[in-house]
């Protein structure tokens, strides 16, 4: 009927690693909200998903500022609809899953029982600190960001949803950094524009915790990909070296905050 849509047919090994029926539980939750255009079709069995074209569509660029400052506004509004789901994204439990998906191969990296062992330690400060629980995207990096314009006006809508879940807000800070490739002054200066300048150490050192373990989980996803065939080069990298440098700059904090 002259419109335009795209078809999404998953990928390679998506099935052992996303539900479906809890993605569509997560479009039937944000409908209507403005946070994405609703898909037009959704199969919860197979993740067969129709959703109209977006024209002129650009994503969000990690190096402009004015672009990261939207997209934390945009986290923001999200996560203070305080929406709720009935499943979980469990970042440790994940972390485990993945590496089972390996069938007894060894990880590429030489220290990884070492990074795994020092990653799953930060759990007990990340329980111990104060926290929401809502709905959170868990993919929110930048090509997730769409600007578009509409009615003469630029527009932006948070997209892919496949892992979204209840979770700690703050998990989506981590994923937009450690995807972007930020050093730690970059990383420092996202979470103060999420917080307006008003983020305390506890909350800025948990989630120093959740890029080392969100490090990890992406790391471990790469390694099963791999074995699909699937490679993600430096992307790989770059995420089991923010799990060893992030445990690090967090253990550090931590030891000031004792000897203070």
């Amino acid at each position: 009927k002259d419109k335009k849509y795209l078809i999404r047919i998953p990928g390679e090994g998506t099935d052992r690693l996303i539900s479906r029926r809890e993605e569509a539980e997560v479009y039937r939750t944000i409908s209507g909200l403005g946070l994405c255009d609703d898909p037009v079709y959704l199969n919860p069995e197979n993740g067969y998903k129709v959703t109209a074209f977006l024209e002129n569509v650009r994503v969000a660029n990690p190096k402009n500022q004015a672009d990261v400052e939207r997209c934390m506004e945009k986290l923001r509004e999200f996560h203070s609809m305080g929406l709720q789901v009935a499943h979980s994204f469990d970042i440790f439990g994940q972390i485990e899953f993945y590496e089972k998906l390996w069938e007894g191969r060894q990880s590429i990296f030489g220290d990884y029982q070492t990074t795994k062992y020092n990653v799953l330690s930060l759990k007990e400060y990340i329980g111990c600190q104060d926290k929401e629980w809502v709905l959170t995207h868990i993919d929110a990096v930048p090509d997730n960001f769409l600007f578009y314009t509409e009615d003469g006006e630029e527009k932006l809508q948070l997209s892919d949803w496949e892992y979204a879940g209840m979770q700690d807000p703050h998990v989506d800070i981590a994923m937009f950094c450690i995807y972007s490739f930020y050093d730690k002054n970059q990383i420092d200066c996202v979470i103060s524009l999420y917080f307006d300048g008003n983020c305390d150490k506890k909350t800025r050192v948990k989630i120093y915790c959740y890029i080392a373990a969100c490090g990890l989980l992406w790391s471990n996803w790469c390694e099963y990909k791999r074995s699909l065939g699937v490679e993600f080069g430096e992307y790989s990298q770059k995420q089991y070296d923010y799990a060893k440098d992030y445990y690090r700059y967090a253990k550090d904090e931590m030891r000031k905050s004792e000897q203070r």
